[in-house]
């Protein structure tokens, strides 16, 4: 008789101590749980022993990643209704220690065991990072760390990202299909531009500059003298191809080259959009040094940053095992409070701070459907284990910004001089008039 569906369903309710949201259909066929919710397939019986042996988030994605676990129904709704079981349960060893003496928990266990089948811990897929050894964020690590997650090839990247290959939050004035993601990335392009008044004369570096996209616009719409730096190498090649593309190779220079090895500044303003998340919390203040020695006397520093929540206990916080080990190797995350505090006491003066969390919801979505749209094509490029990465990873962050889980802020900042001129006008945003009675 055909029952695994049920039996999980049954051993996994009596693990967790509440009902599963979703639906389980099991190896063997056979289907339970609430009508009408997403169905998570559980294709085999080593998604279960991969769950026992790494309970919570990181043995759920292992199993999604092999292809051990599918969902079937809206993924969003889906993700929605586990992040309760999983991401926002905040499961680690203490925790399951303590779930475990509960007898009836013990059972569950046991249950587990016996319908998994030989309990034998599956090797991770080889997507999944190994574990490194000795001090993070050093030159070599972090240049490890980012080819990991930039070198799995520009074919794939445009099918996700699209023709303007911008790997950072839009900027909507629309939500789609009235808003395109392309018009988004072009009036973040030109938001940054002019939050920095660039202009002919100038010159901007681009700290962590990607395909090139941010250096190209400010070149060509702006005339300014653009240096972009990155430590992949897949990266700056097709950056100086666009370069050259546009004809700009006179004003644009594209390096492979980490930001603490850049000796020719000072620049007249900086760029760093979506790549201080790499730099990790030890080494912060000292990103945010480099970049002010960089930067001349009355320059300016637009840093766009994704954050997240503060915590009551700072102690208590822990990287994302998923994104530590599939997406951003060694990538940190800090409140918006603590970016600003380590700019200020590198000597910045911080103007502006805008906030724009819910625009990146709207640009995950877009990035997902663009990959869903062409999922063959991507599988073909990569694997199909990168390619399911990319899909959780990305529907999984979209509900994470759109839930206020965490943010993404520009701050705009100046290396005010010792006479105060910050050069920054009286009024510097325009925001819209209210409505009067």
């Amino acid at each position: 008789m055909a029952d695994a569906a049920l039996r999980l369903q049954v051993l996994l309710e009596q693990l967790l101590g509440t009902p599963l949201p979703v639906r389980i259909r099991a190896w063997d066929g056979s289907q339970s749980g609430p009508p009408g919710a997403p169905t998570l397939v559980v294709r085999n019986r080593r998604a279960v022993r991969r769950l026992l042996w790494k309970p919570g988030e990181l043995g759920l994605a292992r199993a999604w990643v092999a292809g051990d676990l599918e969902i079937e129904g809206d993924l969003y709704a889906a993700l929605d209704l586990l992040s309760g079981l999983v991401w926002e349960r905040g499961e680690d060893a203490r925790g399951l220690t303590e779930t475990l003496r509960d007898p009836e928990a013990r059972a569950a266990v046991r249950g587990l065991v016996q319908l998994g089948g030989v309990p034998l811990p599956p090797a991770p897929p080889p997507e999944e990072v190994r574990r490194r050894r000795g001090h993070l964020h050093t030159k070599r690590t972090d240049k490890r760390a980012i080819s990991h997650h930039y070198d799995v090839g520009n074919d794939f990247y445009e099918i996700v990202l699209g023709p303007s290959m911008v790997y950072s939050c839009a900027y909507w004035s629309a939500p789609p299909p009235q808003g395109t993601l392309e018009a988004a990335q072009r009036d973040k392009l030109d938001l940054v531009c002019r939050k920095l008044a660039v202009r002919p004369g100038l010159r901007l570096l681009d700290v962590g500059c990607g395909w090139g996209s941010m250096a190209v616009h400010a070149a060509r719409e702006y005339g300014v003298s653009v240096v972009g730096i990155t430590l992949s190498h897949e990266q700056a090649a097709y950056a100086r191809k666009r370069v050259a593309d546009e004809g700009l190779t006179d004003k644009v220079e594209i390096r492979v080259q980490d930001y603490r090895d850049v000796a020719d500044g000072p620049y007249d303003t900086i760029s760093s959009i979506g790549m201080a998340e790499h730099v990790g919390a030890e080494r912060y203040l000292e990103y945010a040094d480099v970049l002010h020695r960089l930067l001349k006397p009355g320059g300016r520093l637009l840093n766009h940053q994704i954050g997240r929540r503060p915590q009551r206990d700072e102690t208590s916080y822990r990287v994302d095992e998923f994104i530590d080990s599939y997406v951003f190797p060694d990538g940190e995350l800090q409140p918006i409070g603590v970016t600003v505090t380590q700019l200020e006491r590198a000597g910045f003066e911080v103007r502006d701070v805008e906030s724009i969390r819910e625009h990146y919801g709207l640009t995950l979505r877009r990035w997902v459907a663009n990959l869903e749209a062409d999922w063959d094509r991507a599988v073909q490029l990569t694997s199909p284990g990168r390619a399911r990465v990319w899909r959780l990873y990305m529907a999984a962050c979209a509900l994470a910004f759109e839930h206020n889980r965490i943010g993404v802020n520009q701050v705009l900042a100046v290396r005010t001089p010792d006479s105060g001129d910050s050069g920054m006008p009286l009024r510097s945003r325009t925001w819209s008039e209210p409505e009067r009675t």
